[in-house]
């Protein structure tokens, strides 16, 4: 009952208007997806690079935070908190992240992983150029 007073009381530019953010919002859901797989991993810690690793190679390593030691994890090119010391463990929740650009924060422990650089994989460049 409230939705049907709430849509006459809209007027032709209101619908229109609701359409195209609405249209905006579920687009902007698909622009991480056209980045590019990226090829190292950059851990930082305020202005203080800690670690560089290519994504290429799987691995798992441990930094250190003013908090404790926080465990990461390099598998098929994306990488992942395992372990934390921090409270709530946001930073594990993130998930994956491989594409350039992509960012994971363990804010309390006081790190950023980073995602740089374009991967030279064949998936993610050319097959074949010619002229």
């Amino acid at each position: 009952m409230i939705f049907s007073i709430w849509r006459q009381r809209l007027t032709r530019f209101d619908r229109k208007l609701v359409a195209a953010l609405a249209l905006l919002v579920l687009s902007s859901f698909l622009l991480p997806l056209q980045q590019a797989a990226g090829s190292r991993l950059v851990v930082s810690s305020g202005d203080n690079i800690l670690f560089v690793a290519p994504l290429n190679q799987d691995q798992q390593f441990e930094l250190s935070g003013p908090l404790g030691s926080t465990k990461l994890q390099i598998s098929n090119g994306a990488v992942r908190v395992l372990s934390s010391p921090c409270p709530q463990k946001i930073c594990i929740g993130m998930g994956k992240v491989s594409r350039n650009g992509e960012l994971l924060a363990c804010v309390p422990n006081r790190l950023v992983i980073r995602i740089e650089g374009k991967s030279t994989d064949r998936e993610s460049g050319y097959d074949l150029l010619s002229r």
